[in-house]
């Protein structure tokens, strides 16, 4: 469905929320589903950049979206070291901070959320939100 590439500047964050609304008004999805999809990708994005690439800004990002009637499917790809997919935890909701809430709202926002590395290729980062159609 898209295909994006931005470099690991926080700034262009605003290009991959804007493209990824669009794909969510395109397949018909909801006001306020739209706004959560969008708040998960762009989150995920965020910690890419943060603790992937640890705010160098030369760093790729490659956002992939496909989607059906059914189901819209994220691939989110990093060129960054391997990360320990089990060290990736929310902190404690009730430990009252600023930051480290964005893996508890991707993980309580899309329907599957999975890590892995691809040789060659980097990180990647599957988001899968199912499509309630009432």
């Amino acid at each position: 469905m898209i295909e994006i590439r931005i470099s690991s500047n926080p700034r262009l964050l605003t290009v991959v929320r804007a493209a990824v609304s669009k794909v969510c008004e395109l397949m018909d999805c909801p006001q306020e589903e739209r706004r959560k999809v969008v708040l998960a990708v762009d989150e995920a994005c965020s910690n890419i950049i943060k603790h992937t690439y640890h705010g160098d800004q030369s760093g790729t990002i490659e956002i992939s979206c496909e989607g059906d009637k059914d189901r819209l499917e994220f691939l989110l790809r990093d060129c960054g070291p391997r990360c320990d997919a089990e060290s990736i935890r929310p902190r404690d909701f009730h430990d009252i901070r600023p930051g480290g809430l964005g893996t508890h709202f991707i993980r309580s926002i899309m329907d599957e959320v999975d890590y892995s590395y691809e040789e060659g290729c980097g990180n990647v980062l599957r988001l899968v939100k199912h499509l309630n159609r009432s």
